[in-house]
């Protein structure tokens, strides 16, 4: 398995600061890139265009927290991403809500496409507005829950720059991992959510 970070000359870590990343992928980058190799020998051409693709693919990777998380746990433990669909510890209460009110929100879209009298188009409206709100209010909810996980990913960088060098026998027991799996799978739910909720916002709009 590549391993994405050392890819991007960057240490092993939960949380990465994205602006210092794309300005670090954008310096290694330059380098491999496809114009500067426009009129080299085609199996220099080649490699270039691979070193650039494989550094794209890198960056897009661990700009992103649920990827980056993803990957950082192939690196250190594969075994912990062979059950990702429980619900991780503090988001039974969010997911509850989420699945509620999108079902309601169906419900709504479902009974308002019925109507065609002008007069009730317009009461439909008014109704619609307000499931608009409660769908943001919940993003909103959403949005916290991602914030209050990417500072604590912050705050768990020390235990992997003090962790034993990747491959040591020691350094999987000195890695908070189980957290780190339980925050992987929650921004993969905070992921879905929000695709739930802009999905039946842009239904709203209609």
């Amino acid at each position: 398995m590549i391993d994405y970070f050392e890819l991007l000359q960057e240490q092993r870590r939960p949380h990465l600061e994205v602006a210092a990343l794309k300005q670090h992928f954008l310096q290694l980058s330059s380098a491999e890139h496809p114009d500067r190799f426009h009129t080299a020998p085609e199996e220099e051409r080649q490699r270039a265009n691979q070193r650039y693709a494989a550094l794209n693919t890198a960056y897009i990777c661990l700009r992103e927290p649920k990827e980056r998380l993803r990957h950082l746990l192939e690196l250190e433990s594969p075994a912990r991403l062979k059950d990702i669909q429980r619900i991780p510890p503090g988001t039974m209460d969010l997911f509850v809500e989420v699945g509620q009110l999108c079902r309601d929100v169906d419900a709504f879209l479902a009974e308002r496409n019925q109507v065609t009298s002008p007069i009730l188009k317009v009461q439909w409206f008014q109704k619609g507005l307000e499931w608009t709100d409660k769908l943001n209010t919940v993003q909103q909810r959403v949005n916290a829950k991602r914030n209050e996980l990417t500072a604590e990913l912050e705050q768990m960088n020390t235990a992997w720059e003090q962790a034993p060098p990747p491959g040591a026998p020691d350094r999987p027991a000195a890695l908070p991992l189980e957290r780190l799996e339980q925050i992987y799978r929650t921004f993969s739910y905070t992921s879905r959510w929000t695709e739930q909720i802009q999905e039946h916002l842009v239904q709203l709009s209609c």
